[in-house]
């Protein structure tokens, strides 16, 4: 996980909670469950141990991905972007030249990508594609669902 992830202040502010939550909660409430099915007698046949075992294995590694992401954070303020070029965190409206759409998206991090509110990652074929880009400019971009163009119509916050 050496690569930077770019954040708004909000989205690492609920990282922060998340992982302090998994830390304080969840994890005292693993070790508990652990606790609970050991004393439930012989450890070679006992599901509900290796479950728990199991549930706190995977605990621990989302704890350890979320304590990367907030190393490699980078909180990006919306104030300081130049929206003379697409990038993260800027919205960019765009028309697919192939069938006339015209959509607005959000560049975001993986992180913050949700399609149904708009907000596309910056590591996805759309959002790469489209970094860089100045209004009146043509992205071509590969997808999965093959190669798509899009004219760049507006930049903004």
């Amino acid at each position: 996980m050496a690569s930077t992830n770019y954040v708004t202040q909000d989205t690492f502010e609920k990282m922060q909670q998340e992982l302090q939550h998994l830390k304080s909660v969840e994890r005292p409430a693993a070790s508990k469950a652990i606790a609970e099915a050991r004393e439930k007698g012989d450890l070679r046949e006992n599901a509900e141990y290796d479950a728990a075992k199991e549930a706190q294995g995977m605990l621990e590694a989302k704890i350890k991905y979320l304590e990367g992401v907030i190393a490699t954070a980078r909180i990006l303020d919306e104030n300081t972007i130049d929206v003379s070029r697409v990038s993260i965190l800027t919205r960019v409206t765009v028309t697919n030249m192939a069938t006339k759409k015209t959509v607005t998206w959000q560049i975001v991090s993986e992180k913050e990508a949700n399609l149904k509110e708009g907000k596309i990652s910056v590591t996805s074929p759309i959002g790469g594609g489209l970094l860089g880009k100045a209004i009146g400019d043509i992205a071509d971009v590969q997808a999965p669902a093959g190669r798509m163009q899009f004219r760049i119509e507006n930049i903004t916050v």
